[in-house]
């Protein structure tokens, strides 16, 4: 088993920006990674270099080819990330944005009739471009209940709301709210049993920084991310489409090869900032495999992330240093349940009196930065079964200790008077 030990994790922490302390409140325990994780020193390095630069691609003279060279190198390591060895890379706006234009192009582009489905896990994301378009194309769209108590969703629950007519499913990969990761690949199999023509596309934003991606064994036609909650910063999403997406009409400029879903000139600054991602992955993956293959490295990188949030979260739970864990503090209810294996560097609770956004405002005053989410059109699919006007969320990600958690603990012990 891979695990990142003390001296690892110093090395780790360094590498990052703001790990424990905001430039305007001062020393804090960062455990709101959901909402956008910590931005690698080497992603604002190369933003800096780059904004600065007057050039474009596709141009004859050294900077220009220079940035090209960027771009390619920046879709080849984004291949690598996403384990995709077909089919198209490309930036747009931002991750919703990329899952807006997905979406639209396959039920424009796919034959007349039949449904949409997805399901009550998802963000408003793809549920908004979902229930856009499937209204401007006059079909049907259904959402397969996700299961509350466990705070996912599986082939199972998509059972009857799939049949040989459906031309888009969508699927979420981890909940923003529940922290539930979800099995794209058994999702993806079910659905192309009952309809094999079915359009497919995952929204992988909050899965993305606590384990590695393997599109080539999902089965799927279009995954987005947004870089900035995977170490990067903000002002572009990335997508991937299969090849058969690519075929189908979609806005481009006249006469673009079939594959071009970029419109206008490219930031290269992006496609290099998250090539200083992917070189993170293959920095930290080496420290657990002698192997030189950049997506080895990967897979390595993303078991260690997942061995050391899986500790964080069992520390979390159960306690840590002496402190008791979420498990003894029975004020509190954990959403999803407080023994739940499909949780992934995050964990929701509610308290029986204390308002969410009162207990995040403590949390704040003990230096501790977690979110409040509320029965709105953000987290309403969520907390709206449960009976619940809001909760609050502790987002992990691999930098964070298990001192950090103990600190949480405490202030939490604190806030409730234990």
């Amino acid at each position: 088993m891979r695990e990142i030990n003390e001296a690892l994790l110093e090395e780790i922490r360094e590498r990052f920006c703001h790990v424990d302390a905001c430039p305007y409140q001062g020393p804090r325990i960062f455990f709101e990674n959901a909402g956008g994780a910590l931005t690698l020193k080497s992603v604002v390095e190369r933003s800096a270099e780059l904004a600065a630069m007057p050039d474009n691609q596709g141009r004859d003279n050294p900077a220009s080819h220079a940035l090209s060279d960027m771009i390619a190198k920046g879709k080849s390591d984004i291949r690598a990330l996403f384990g995709a060895t077909t089919g198209t890379v490309f930036v747009g706006e931002t991750g919703t944005e990329v899952l807006f234009r997905m979406i639209s192009a396959a039920l424009l582009g796919a034959p007349a009739g039949g449904g949409v489905v997805g399901s009550t896990l998802e963000h408003p994301a793809s549920v908004g471009a979902c229930d856009r378009w499937a209204g401007i194309t006059g079909r049907e769209y259904v959402r397969a209940p996700h299961n509350s108590q466990t705070g996912t969703v599986t082939a199972r629950d998509y059972e009857g709301h799939v049949n040989e007519n459906t031309r888009l499913a969508t699927i979420i990969h981890a909940s923003p709210v529940t922290g539930m990761v979800v099995d794209v690949a058994e999702i993806a199999g079910y659905i192309r049993s009952i309809a094999p023509d079915c359009y497919i596309i995952v929204d992988g934003i909050q899965h993305a920084a606590h384990g590695a991606m393997n599109i080539d064994a999902y089965g799927v036609d279009g995954y987005a991310i947004s870089p900035y909650k995977v170490f990067s910063r903000h002002g572009y999403g990335i997508a991937w489409v299969s090849d058969r997406l690519s075929a189908l009409p979609h806005d481009q400029l006249i006469g673009a090869s079939p594959d071009q879903w970029e419109l206008g000139t490219r930031d290269a600054g992006a496609y290099a900032t998250f090539s200083e991602v992917v070189d993170y992955f293959n920095w930290l993956g080496g420290k657990f495999t002698p192997s030189t293959d950049l997506r080895e490295r990967i897979e390595a990188a993303g078991e260690a992330i997942h061995v050391q949030e899986t500790a964080l979260m069992d520390a979390m739970r159960l306690g840590v240093d002496g402190e008791p864990g979420l498990a003894e503090m029975n004020s509190v209810e954990v959403i999803g349940g407080i023994d739940n294996p499909l949780r992934q560097g995050m964990l929701s609770f509610s308290h029986k009196t204390i308002p969410a956004a009162e207990m995040v405002a403590a949390l704040g005053e003990e230096g501790i930065r977690v979110h409040v989410r509320k029965n709105d059109m953000y987290s309403g699919n969520v907390l709206g079964p449960l009976e619940l006007d809001d909760c609050v969320r502790v987002s992990l990600c691999h930098y964070n200790t298990a001192q950090e958690v103990a600190r949480f603990l405490k202030a939490m012990r604190k806030i409730l008077g234990m």
